[in-house]
């Protein structure tokens, strides 16, 4: 029996052309409250710029890719930071020819050390509120939990390298969400369902990007959007219609969550 349910938040619960969750979904999400059944966002957004929720309240919230974890909005179950060594080696990166626009994200807020034309059209595919621009030197005085590299694939095995307690996610050829080595949305799961004593096999979990393919694997039924990359829907158990096709109300009353 389902007993919790995770959504992922951008091309999920959120569709990209609308920033809006769709009135099914959120009809669907009323239903399973009903119920009891327990109900989680997992995202790469900071607590902060989780902005287009559309004041619906959850009982959890697997942020920056599992690294910093929330039952309800702001007890902390877990936190995980990126090893200051590591945070060190890209800020030589950063001060050098190879430098490129990174967001750094802590525990309370985050910044970005410079912005061009990709860091524009991302924050406009997601609706994302503009950093404060600082000099990135400025990663070093606090935890980091997640960096956002503006940098193409083919760039990410070099910068990567220099990375060795870190480990790269991507759901965006712009850009790639860097984590601490063994972080996902997974391990935030794995925290959270213990936190309430949910096994993972009472759990449903719907994505669409990279970064949601270890939370598919890992739930008792991983659902991709339609929207999904075909390596994301090869992972899940179960392909939903795409967002803005109500997929989220639709593969819940096919799993007769809700009516």
């Amino acid at each position: 029996m389902i007993k919790a349910v995770f959504f992922d938040i951008d091309g999920t619960l959120v569709g990209f052309s609308t920033h809006r969750i769709p009135e099914s979904a959120k009809e669907a999400i009323g239903q399973l409250k009903a119920k009891g059944i327990k109900v989680f966002i997992a995202t790469g957004r900071h607590w902060k710029v989780i902005n287009n929720l559309d004041g619906l309240e959850f009982d959890g919230y697997v942020t920056l890719n599992g690294t910093c974890c929330y039952a309800g909005k702001d007890r902390l179950v877990y936190k995980k930071a990126i090893p200051a060594e590591d945070v060190r080696r890209l800020a030589v990166i950063e001060a050098g020819a190879g430098a490129f626009p990174c967001i750094v994200v802590r525990e309370s807020d985050m910044f970005i050390n410079c912005l061009n034309a990709e860091t524009d059209e991302v924050f406009r595919l997601l609706n994302f509120p503009v950093p404060p621009v600082r000099d990135f030197r400025e990663a070093l005085e606090a935890e980091v939990f997640q960096l956002i590299g503006f940098f193409r694939e083919a760039q990410e095995q070099e910068v990567m390298a220099q990375l060795p307690g870190c480990e790269a996610t991507r759901w965006n050829p712009l850009f790639t969400d860097i984590v601490p080595r063994g972080g996902s949305k997974r391990v935030g799961m794995e925290k959270l369902l213990g936190y309430f004593g949910i096994s993972r096999a009472e759990c449903m979990a719907f994505g669409d990007g990279g970064n949601d393919i270890p939370m598919l694997e890992y739930a008792g039924i991983g659902v991709a959007m339609g929207n999904a990359g075909e390596e994301v829907k090869a992972t899940a158990d179960y392909v939903a219609p795409p967002v803005d096709e109500d997929g989220i109300a639709r593969t819940l009353r096919h799993f007769g969550l809700v009516d």
